[in-house]
């Protein structure tokens, strides 16, 4: 289980954002716990649903039709406004983004089948400009 670094989601095959969305409906359901994850539930709520908006309009962006909401909104419910920011900010930092981005190499490098070519040099680019 990996909440992938928030300046990555649009890099993810297909395959990744997915399950980022089904990782998500787990932590809404059963507040999971995991070493990858952990870190989360030091957060306030917002950060989650902050991250979880994210994920929400790349998968928008992409096309992808979610069938229920619901998970999230009990789990979100009673938040009240939420100022935009970055979310986990000590954790989603420059060696977290590493680490995502080597995890994401190694996937195009065997071979992952729905990590198109375009999307893995997209990242390679971007990558080369933040580190």
């Amino acid at each position: 289980m990996r909440l992938w670094h928030v300046d990555l989601l649009g890099y993810l095959p297909k395959g990744q954002l997915l399950s980022q969305w089904r990782e998500l409906n787990s932590i809404f359901a059963k507040e999971d716990r995991h070493i990858l994850i952990n870190y989360i539930y030091d957060y306030p709520k917002a950060d989650l649903y902050l991250y979880t908006t994210k994920v929400l309009e790349e998968m928008n962006k992409r096309g992808f039709q979610i069938r229920t909401y619901e998970k999230m909104n009990n789990y979100f419910d009673g938040l009240g406004p939420v100022k935009d920011r970055k979310p986990f900010l000590h954790h989603h930092n420059q060696e977290y983004l590493e680490i995502c981005f080597y995890n994401l190499k190694e996937k195009f490098i065997r071979g992952q089948k729905d990590y198109e070519e375009a999307l893995y040099e997209q990242l390679c680019t971007y990558i080369k400009d933040v580190l």
